[in-house]
C-alpha cells in the first residue's frame, strides 16, 4: 500500500492556510499537489550550490535535462534555503547544524504532506570527518548517535527533555551499499554516525579558538567512538533521523569523509580532490535513484 506522510500535529488541520515561511511558500499561494505531487525522492544537503549541482547531475542522469540547463530556485523568495526540482526528484539545502536542518525539515515534511506525496525516500548527502577511514570513503549511516555514543536525539520541549530514536531504514542502507558495490569506484561502509552540536570542541578538535583538553584525551575519545561503531562525525543526522522516523518516511544519510580524524583536525587535500570527494555521495544516490526508476 502507498505510504503517505504522517504529520504528528493535530493543530494543522484547524489552519485555513499553512505558510512555510522559510521556503517562501504557502498553501494559500501555491498549488502544492501540482508543483510537488510527483516527488518520490528528496535529497538534502548543507550547501545551496551543492544541491543545485546535484539537481543538474540527476537531471542529466535521468535524461530529463540538457547540459548547461539552468534550474530555478523554487525558494527564490527567501535566502534561508534553496530548493530545486526535476521530475520526481527534489533537492533542498539545509544549512549547517541541527537547528538549521530542523527548521527546514518541519517545512519540507509539511510540503510533502500538503502535496499528497506517497512512498517518499529522503536522503541526506554531505561531508563529514572520518574515524579510522581513508579520506574519500563514503559512510552510509546505520544509526546516528550523540556525543556520548547513544542512538538518540534529545530535545527540550515545553521545558521537558524529550528523547527520540535515531535509527535509519536498514533495508534502504543495504540497497545503497549494494549500489556502491555495483558502481565500484570508491570505498563505502555502513557504520554509526556521531552527530554533534559543534564543529570544534564538540568534535574534539585541537584547532578551535577554545580548547581545554590535550591531544591524548582527544585521541582516546575518538578511539572510544570508533570502538562503539562510529565511523564518521557530522552535525545534522540525529534530528534528521528522528524527524523522518516520526513522519513515517524512509530515510538515509550518505556522507563522504574528507579526512581521518585520528590523523589530524584540518583538511589538507587539494581543492580538486575535495571536489571529487564531494561528488561521491551524489554519484551513489544518483545511481540508487536511477536503479529505483528502472533506468540502470
Amino acid at each position: 500500500r502507498e505510504k503517505f506522510i504522517h504529520l504528528c500535529n493535530p493543530h494543522l488541520e484547524k489552519m485555513k492556510e499553512d505558510i512555510l515561511y522559510h521556503f517562501a511558500l504557502g498553501t494559500g499561494t501555491h498549488d502544492f499537489p501540482t508543483l510537488f505531487g510527483d516527488v518520490k525522492f528528496v535529497c538534502v544537503g548543507g550547501s545551496p550550490s551543492r544541491m543545485k549541482a546535484f539537481i543538474a547531475y540527476i537531471a542529466e542522469e535521468l535524461g530529463l535535462g540538457s547540459p548547461g540547463c539552468d534550474y530555478p530556485n523554487i525558494c527564490a523568495g527567501t535566502d534561508r534555503y534553496a530548493m530545486y526540482k526535476v521530475g520526481p526528484v527534489l533537492s533542498v539545502s539545509h544549512g549547517m547544524g541541527i537547528p538549521s536542518i530542523s527548521i527546514m525539515l518541519h517545512e519540507l515534511i509539511k510540503l510533502l504532506y500538503h502535496a499528497k506525496c506517497s512512498d517518499i525516500t529522503i536522503i541526506r548527502i554531505g561531508t563529514s570527518g572520518g574515524i579510522g577511514l581513508e579520506p574519500g570513503s563514503v559512510v552510509i549511516t546505520r544509526q546516528s548517535v550523540d556525543a556520548t555514543f547513544k542512538p538518540q536525539f534529545e530535545q527540550v520541549v515545553l521545558g521537558k527533555t524529550v528523547i527520540r530514536s535515531t535509527n535509519l531504514d536498514e533495508q534502504l542502507a543495504k540497497e545503497l551499499m549494494q549500489c556502491s558495490k555495483e558502481i565500484g569506484q570508491f570505498n563505502t561502509v555502513i557504520g554509526n554516525t556521531m552527530c554533534t552540536l559543534d564543529f570544534y570542541e564538540g568534535q574534539g578538535r585541537l584547532d578551535g579558538a577554545i580548547c581545554l583538553y590535550n591531544e591524548e584525551e582527544k585521541l582516546q575519545y575518538l578511539k572510544n567512538a570508533y570502538d562503539s561503531g562510529v565511523r564518521n562525525i557530522e552535525m545534522e543526522s540525529s534530528v534528521f533521523a528522528a524527524m523522518c522516523n516520526l513522519s513515517g518516511v524512509k530515510a538515509a544519510v550518505v556522507c563522504v569523509t574528507l579526512l581521518n580524524r585520528l590523523e589530524g583536525d584540518q583538511i589538507s587535500s587539494s581543492h580538486d580532490v575535495l571536489v571529487e570527494y564531494q561528488q561521491r555521495p551524489q554519484k551513489l544516490v544518483g545511481y540508487f535513484i536511477k536503479k529505483s526508476l528502472g533506468k540502470v
